[in-house]
């Protein structure tokens, strides 16, 4: 592993996977999915605070769940330094499982990943990766609506750190 210094490049690294996402809001704009399909939401909170709201947001709208990697702890126990970075597993398999059965190969983005990262100068970023790109990237053309459902729920999820 290793820290790079352009800001969607190090946490898309360091995320060993793709994250889920849709565009919304950043800054003072709307943000769409870079080239590599990472659409990032500045956090108005603190790390440890932006994992905890988003971890609550999720258990508020009954999703599984699955896990919480702390990419930077285990970096650390490898003798290298990064800035912070907490991969959250989670995900509807109702939901999911669809786009599986178009392509199996889309088992590789799913569950859904939610990256958060500290930069280096202290800003807390979630970061995913567009439905639609996901869609495009395994050849997947149908099952539109349950895109469009899955971009609207992690909107939502990651609205709670944004206000």
């Amino acid at each position: 592993m290793f820290v790079m210094e352009k800001s969607f490049g190090a946490g898309s690294l360091l995320a060993a996977g793709l994250i889920i996402g849709l565009a919304v809001s950043t800054q003072a704009g709307s943000a769409s999915p870079d080239d590599s399909g990472v659409v990032k939401v500045r956090s108005h909170y603190a790390m440890n605070e932006t994992i905890d709201r988003l971890k609550h947001d999720i258990a508020a709208k009954g999703i599984t769940f699955f896990n919480q990697i702390d990419q930077s702890q285990l970096a650390a126990a490898a003798g290298i330094t990064t800035q912070p970075s907490t991969l959250l597993i989670f995900g509807n398999p109702a939901l999911g499982t669809q786009f599986i059965v178009a392509n199996p190969s889309a088992g590789l983005d799913w569950p859904v990943r939610l990256l958060v990262t500290q930069d280096s100068s202290g800003q807390v970023w979630a970061e995913y990766t567009d439905f639609h790109w996901i869609a495009r990237r395994h050849h997947i053309r149908t099952g539109d609506a349950a895109f469009t459902k899955a971009s609207e729920v992690i909107a939502s999820i990651t609205a709670s750190v944004e206000k």
